[in-house]
């Protein structure tokens, strides 16, 4: 039985269309994924399904979800569908999520926002949605706030709000994006779950094709608002007929071809870190506890050398990199660059802390949106003793934006005015510009789609051809990591539980919580992964 049919839709905001005559059915109890690049028109895809669209915007054609059009019901009538006939869960948990509201009281507003039960039988309701998708009271009590709980277990509320009333549809935009590939299992495994449980029908919106692979019964396809092509995942992975289908799955699989490191002699040395938070009291005059989050790791890199970091959220990834950098002391143990400590008494080493820069996840985040790009990526120079001025800074920002393939026309621009991958060329400019003997990449490709993401990694690897580039490479994205690194650190509550070289480590994981992480991480089929 078709559950939601989209005829013809068509959608322009303030005279600009966006969407182009898009048609798919979705049927009680299917999964249907939509992919593409950001612009394709996916989200407003959605936010059509849900009657969200923004102010300006015209909708043309027919949304039919379950037998009512959505593009001629009323406003009213579709605050009443929201919640019941049709949930979403949103990309970002924290965002979607109230700060100062318990998880208990936001699922069970849900139900009193449509008066479905009083307010005792809601609580005891949303308890019970929380415990159906993995979050028991006795373990996450409803009077947990959101800052209480790991990403993963935030996604689950989210979840939890999005079917508290069992919808018909449910709607899941980008829901795995910021996961690590373990809880991105666990979620998806759960979505399946709650399609066959309840007999929903699931709408996925996502860039990541090895999860479509992996989930979808049904692809759609979307470029620049049109809907290229759609069919069964099956037959879809086997006979693509569109270029830019077969593009965006050559791009998903994109290896990248490192030159080969000469250098052997380590310059960066971590050697028995460890380091140490402090947590609250748990009695007035008690005192204070310790949470180990770096538990005397040690490991070496060589100049030249490209280092993976993976493991799960909340392994110490972070916590060990901000010791890297400098930026936060540790309990014990040393961190040296070219056999300079990295720390200097209590503050952090000025003069090794120069030679360090790093890309951060977000690009668009990590930068000004007030100041031009030439002030954005000229910033490190005030690590500089004396930093170049007039035609010599001029000079250092044109060569920056040329390294990353960018013009220096692009130097009078505002960040507002680039793409998410011009964007993130620019942040590794702004690493460049010092010519640092250590780069760190920070997730910084988690959030591209996956042709501008390959043409980032082959960025990367340019620029390693180009200079002697020394990285450490932080991700959870696997089959990045395996191509973008020559080794790889696997770390696990704070230790280091692996380490070797990347292919040697994929192929063959000695310690079973890599094992554990490599059968998480969804793939596509074979024939689609070497095409």
């Amino acid at each position: 039985m078709t559950l939601l049919s989209l005829q013809d839709l068509s959608i322009t905001i303030n005279g600009k269309p966006i969407l182009h005559d898009v048609s798919f059915d979705i049927r009680a109890g299917e999964i249907v994924a939509v992919t593409g690049e950001s612009g394709s028109g996916k989200s407003m895809t959605a936010l059509g399904i849900m009657g969200l669209l923004p102010r300006g915007a015209t909708a043309t054609g027919q949304i039919d979800l379950d037998g009512v059009d959505i593009l001629r019901t009323e406003e009213a009538a579709l605050c009443k569908m929201r919640g019941n006939d049709v949930g979403m869960i949103f990309q970002e948990p924290m965002t979607a999520l109230n700060p100062v509201q318990t998880i208990g009281d936001q699922v069970a507003e849900t139900i009193l926002v449509h008066r479905a039960a009083p307010k005792a039988e809601a609580m005891t309701r949303a308890a019970e949605m929380l415990e159906r998708v993995g979050l028991p009271n006795d373990r996450f009590p409803l009077s947990r706030y959101p800052h209480e709980l790991s990403g993963g277990q935030r996604q689950r509320v989210v979840i939890a709000m999005a079917i508290a009333l069992r919808p018909k549809l449910l709607i899941a935009d980008e829901p795995t994006t910021a996961l690590d590939v373990t809880t991105q299992a666990t979620i998806l495994d759960l979505l399946r779950d709650l399609v066959d449980e309840f007999g929903m029908g699931l709408l996925m919106i996502t860039h990541d094709l090895a999860v479509v692979a992996n989930m979808a019964d049904r692809i759609v396809v979307m470029q620049h608002g049109h809907l290229v092509e759609q069919g069964a995942t099956d037959d879809l992975l086997r006979n693509m007929h569109h270029p830019y289908t077969k593009a965006l799955f050559a791009a998903s699989g994109h290896k990248v071809s490192l030159p080969t490191n000469s250098h052997s002699a380590p310059f960066l040395s971590v050697q028995n870190v460890t380091r140490d938070y402090r947590t609250p009291r748990k009695t007035l005059f008690g005192k204070p506890g310790t949470f180990r989050a770096v538990n005397n790791v040690s490991f070496e890199l060589n100049k030249g050398d490209r280092l993976g970091l993976v493991g799960e959220s909340g392994c110490g990834k972070s916590t060990l990199t901000r010791a890297i950098l400098g930026l936060e002391p540790v309990q014990s143990g040393t961190i040296t660059l070219n056999d300079a400590p990295v720390f200097s008494g209590k503050k952090p080493n000025a003069d090794v802390r120069r030679k360090m820069q790093v890309v951060f996840q977000d690009p668009y985040g990590s930068f000004n949106p007030r100041h031009r790009v030439d002030r954005l990526i000229s910033e490190p120079f005030h690590l500089l003793d004396t930093p170049p001025t007039g035609a010599a800074r001029s000079d250092a920002i044109t060569k920056a934006l040329t390294d990353v393939g960018l013009t220096p026309a692009d130097a009078t621009k505002y960040i507002h005015e680039f793409s998410g991958g011009q964007r993130q060329r620019i942040a590794i400019a702004r690493a460049l510009i010092t010519d640092p003997e250590l780069i760190v990449f920070d997730e910084a490709v988690s959030a591209l789609d996956v042709s501008v993401r390959a043409q980032v990694l082959d960025l990367m690897a340019k620029l390693c051809r180009e200079r002697p580039l020394s990285y450490l490479f932080i991700s959870h994205d696997l089959s990045v990591v395996r191509t973008i690194t020559d080794r790889v650190l696997v770390m696990k509550s704070g230790e280091i539980v692996e380490q070797g070289a990347t292919e040697d480590v994929f192929q063959n994981p000695k310690h079973p919580y890599t094992q554990t992480l490599l059968e998480a991480a969804p793939t596509l089929p074979d024939d689609q992964a070497t095409r």
